[in-house]
């Protein structure tokens, strides 16, 4: 009989006025659950967990104003106070009443004071019986050995058939002796709930139906299917941002550093990207981690980008008979830092596969538009590759404070070099661009020569036309090809405009003191220029030679005047 049972009896009033609601109990018995998944599923320092806890003692107080004991009646899957039912889960082995089930509970009597000293020892036997082997010692035992003051609980020899369950130890905590049992007639079936039969349970998988069997395969479909080791980062980021202690923090950062050579190692370049971005993540915004642990944890995200590592990576990515898929490329390079621009640089000169020439120039593209200066520095990289490819990066990207190194480059030795510096300096197009491109107009390297012509053609710029003019008086070009040739001539009609048909019309038409003309691929040229200008006068004069003797000439004449209309 309950405490509150005998103050009715001997006071003569009903029960109700001394005893809490049902109502209050089943708040009890749901608190206790939710701090039972509490504790499974956060640490003692998660808010989620303290929250739980101050919830469990507040529902406590609501009953300690009525009574200072509750008992409760365990079953298989539920909690009876005084006759009702107040908390019901049939979730199986996940369900608090199965849980002290199990080992034989069929009552427990808290008392005041429990929810202040012990829930949270009770809350732990929970969780380590729930983890427990079946060699590992069972909850009875358990609760024998804490010793509880403010709990008591009735329990069966689930092994002993026929034995009558005894009344509460008298000793709070305390199994009653063998003198201390109940009397041999049974007790009421709403008091002690029958012994489990083994008879009660299926045992094949097929006694659920076609629902829970669909909801289990899912289930196990989602585990296995789901990133494991994604969840894993995220808990040892998690556990840095969380735990204040320097050991635990010295522990994720030495974890973290290991995990990274293993991912390479396997291939798994989504996790190894993944682990990059959430370290720098976690090291900035962890404002209580001590300035060295951030540091190191930095540290340990950029090892990845540093050069010698960067080429060895993408040597052995080449190297591989399988090129991994696009999207784990590119989400391991971008995830690089600007450190690694270099070798990335030189490896998209040198790789074979496409897959990865293709990966390396967009991670190429995005290190260099996050940082202009190590492009820059690049370009007057030692090896020939690297700044090559840093150059037409500069060109891309149209850097105005590439103009000085590429001006240097322009005055190098090498053609290559040379070749791209000009183009990049014509696609960035900047005055100060233009005049290094104009200087090399009358280069001794041919190819450069006729480059600086048809981009300053191609870019307007009618500062060179004077030079431009010089060298068509000049002699020196008479020695020079077709193409050379063609390339000054246009660029000269291009920049001169109206002003440039007097000496061109000249060229293509008139003649020396002695009546001699200029040679063919001269007038020619002239005759494209002319067409380039296309003015009323320009076709004019080209009108005048459609009719010349030289084939070469009249052709020419003829594709000016189809241009030039």
């Amino acid at each position: 009989m309950t405490v509150a049972a005998r103050v009715a009896r001997r006071t003569g009033t009903d029960i109700s006025e001394v005893s809490p609601s049902p109502a209050v109990v089943e708040a009890v018995c749901q608190a206790l659950a939710k701090a039972m998944r509490a504790h499974q599923l956060y640490l003692p320092n998660n808010p989620m967990y303290h929250r739980a806890i101050e919830q469990l003692s507040s529902t406590f107080a609501g009953v300690w104003a009525h009574t200072d004991e509750i008992t409760l009646v365990i079953s298989e899957s539920a909690l009876r106070y005084e006759g009702q039912t107040v908390f019901v889960d049939t979730s199986g082995g996940e369900s608090l009443p199965w849980t002290f089930y199990k080992d034989g509970l069929r009552g427990l009597t808290f008392l005041t004071g429990f929810e202040r000293e012990e829930v949270v020892r009770l809350l732990a036997l929970l969780q380590r019986v729930r983890r427990a082997s079946q060699s590992e010692e069972d909850l009875l035992t358990l609760l024998w050995e804490q010793d509880f003051l403010f709990l008591r609980y009735r329990f069966v020899d689930v092994a002993l058939d026929g034995v009558c369950v005894p009344e509460p130890a008298s000793t709070p905590g305390r199994l009653p002796g063998a003198d201390q049992q109940a009397p041999a007639s049974p007790p009421a079936a709403d008091e002690v709930p029958a012994f489990v039969q083994m008879k009660d349970f299926d045992s094949t998988l097929y006694f659920l139906d076609e629902r829970d069997i669909e909801y289990v395969r899912a289930a196990l479909a989602a585990e296995y299917e789901g990133d494991s080791r994604a969840n894993v980062l995220a808990i040892l980021f998690d556990l840095f941002e969380i735990e204040s202690s320097e050991a635990a923090r010295d522990g994720v950062i030495d974890i973290v550093g290991q995990l990274y050579p293993l991912f390479l190692a396997d291939a798994d370049f989504q996790s190894a990207a993944l682990a990059i971005r959430e370290a720098r993540i976690a090291a900035d915004r962890t404002d209580s981690a001590e300035p060295s642990h951030r540091q190191r944890l930095r540290r340990a995200a950029d090892q990845l980008s540093a050069p010698d590592t960067v080429a060895q990576l993408i040597q052995a990515l080449d190297d591989s008979e399988t090129t991994p898929p696009d999207d784990a490329l590119s989400a391991l390079f971008d995830a690089l830092l600007p450190a690694a621009l270099g070798p990335v640089l030189a490896g998209l000169g040198r790789v074979r596969s496409v897959l990865l020439r293709d990966a390396l120039g967009r991670a190429a593209a995005r290190l260099a538009a996050a940082n202009t200066a190590e492009l820059v520095r690049l370009i007057e990289s030692r090896d020939v590759a690297v700044a090559l490819e840093a150059i037409r990066g500069a060109g891309r990207l149209r850097s105005a404070a590439a103009v000085v190194p590429l001006s240097r480059t322009l005055a190098g030795p090498e053609q290559s070099l040379r070749l791209a510096a000009l183009l990049a300096l014509g696609e960035i197009a900047s005055p100060s661009a233009l005049r290094h491109v104009e200087s090399v107009i009358e280069d001794p390297d041919r190819d450069v020569r006729v480059t600086a012509v048809r981009i300053v053609g191609m870019r307007n710029h009618r500062a060179a036309l004077p030079r431009l003019q010089d060298v068509l008086r000049s002699g020196w070009l008479r020695e020079a090809d077709l193409t050379e040739l063609m390339a000054y001539y246009e660029a000269f009609g291009a920049l001169a405009g109206g002003d440039g048909v007097e000496p061109l019309d000249a060229t293509l038409n008139g003649r020396s003191m002695f009546g001699r003309r200029e040679d063919a691929e001269t007038r020619a040229c002239s005759a494209l220029a002319l067409g380039r200008i296309g003015t009323a006068e320009a076709i004019a004069a080209l009108r005048r030679a459609s009719a010349d003797k030289d084939l070469v000439v009249r052709n020419a004449v003829a594709k000016a005047l189809r241009g030039g209309t």
